[in-house]
């Protein structure tokens, strides 16, 4: 099949661009967007192209003046075992939860140069060459993979950036099924985070009127997944993004990101950025965590925006089960919920809630597909 196209008063015909097949070839190489790099492309192939409703959606907050007062929240948590200070810093997470569903943790114990070896880790590889890395190339629901967009066959335009997924709770395989790359770096920062992933938790138990462990007893922490992400130098990149607007589906999500920097959060219409600060952690709320609360805490849109330098490293920890579904359930908890503040979402298991997060490409709010009222 072939469109007509004029040239100079010319007619020409030149062979329509048939998408599906430059993605499956695309998705066949499984050298990722890493391989299109290394092949020395300086245009993005058309499947990457995002629609002006995509990337201009709403604005992003530019004003310096305005800047000033839509910043991410900013935690020190250096003094919580501390009574004086510890009621303050659980009333500022509270805050930042339900105003923002972000913060970022500053003071959180985790050694500095375990920070940096875990993101040197996830470069070097992401950065071997691909007769190493396809090895672990997947569209699975393996427990460790890696792969281009987890919805690259059914986005409308892919996303500029590679992941390895590491399943490392609540039941990870032996060591030797980690690449060998970042095995030993990734299995440290899995054993600090999973330990600071307690503490928030047990904050946001607090900032809810309930028993500091009460998250924790009730499976929030149980499971949690590490997303190495790699997002190269992007030769357009003002045609697409390193990630669409999305919400996380978890309970809650602590990233590193290097100083590259590129993470906005959508807050009263715009969207602002959450500049790399060096030695923070940046806190999310995810869905699950929003429909337990009963809409207390809000899980908020957020989005990666693709850059000309890079490449751009990022390491997220999910607090979840997702890939180790079981059918156990969850709604707005009990505590609280009464006639006056009646529960807003119906009971789900993590299964179901992937299926219809599944079902959208991860778009939009997913718990509206559970809502009560």
């Amino acid at each position: 099949m072939a469109e007509v196209e004029i040239d100079n008063g010319q007619q020409k015909t030149s062979p329509v661009y048939d998408r599906v097949k430059a993605v499956k070839a695309f998705d066949e190489t499984k050298a990722g967007v890493q391989g299109l790099v290394d092949a020395g492309i300086s245009k993005l192939p058309p499947f990457f192209y995002m629609s002006p409703e995509d990337l201009h959606d709403l604005p992003t907050l530019t004003d310096p003046h305005l800047r000033a007062n839509f910043q991410v929240p900013i935690i020190d948590i250096k003094d919580i075992l501390d009574p004086a200070q510890h009621k303050e810093i659980v009333e500022k997470t509270r805050s930042a939860a339900e105003e923002w569903g972000f913060f970022q943790v500053i003071n959180h114990g985790i050694p500095n140069h375990v920070l940096k070896e875990a993101l040197d880790g996830v470069r070097r590889f992401h950065e071997q060459p691909r007769e190493v890395k396809m090895r672990y190339y997947s569209r699975t629901t393996d427990i460790v993979r890696y792969y281009t967009n987890y919805d690259l066959l059914q986005s409308r335009g892919a996303s500029w950036r590679d992941t390895l997924i590491c399943v490392m709770a609540p039941d990870p395989p032996p060591p030797e099924k980690y690449p060998c790359a970042c095995r030993d770096v990734l299995l440290e920062y899995s054993k600090h985070v999973q330990s600071l992933g307690e503490v928030i938790l047990g904050l946001l138990s607090e900032a809810l009127g309930l028993d500091p462990n009460h998250l924790k007893d009730i499976g929030c922490s149980e499971g949690h997944t590490l997303g190495c992400q790699y997002y190269p130098a992007c030769p357009e990149p003002e045609r697409t993004l390193g990630h669409v607007r999305h919400r996380d589906p978890d309970f809650l999500t602590i990233l590193l990101q290097d100083e590259i920097g590129g993470l906005q959060v959508l807050h009263q219409d715009h969207w602002i950025d959450v500049p790399p600060m060096e030695g923070s952690l940046i806190v999310n709320i995810g869905d699950f965590l929003q429909l337990i609360s009963n809409d207390k805490m809000k899980s908020v849109e957020h989005r990666v925006l693709a850059k000309s330098v890079g490449p751009r490293i990022s390491l997220a920890c999910l607090f979840t089960t997702h890939l180790q579904p079981s059918n156990k359930v969850y709604g707005p908890l009990k505590e609280l919920v009464s006639p006056h503040n009646p529960a807003l979402y119906r009971e789900t298991s993590i299964l179901n809630y992937l299926a219809s997060y599944a079902s959208v490409g991860g778009l939009g709010n997913v718990l509206s597909f559970f809502k009560l009222v």
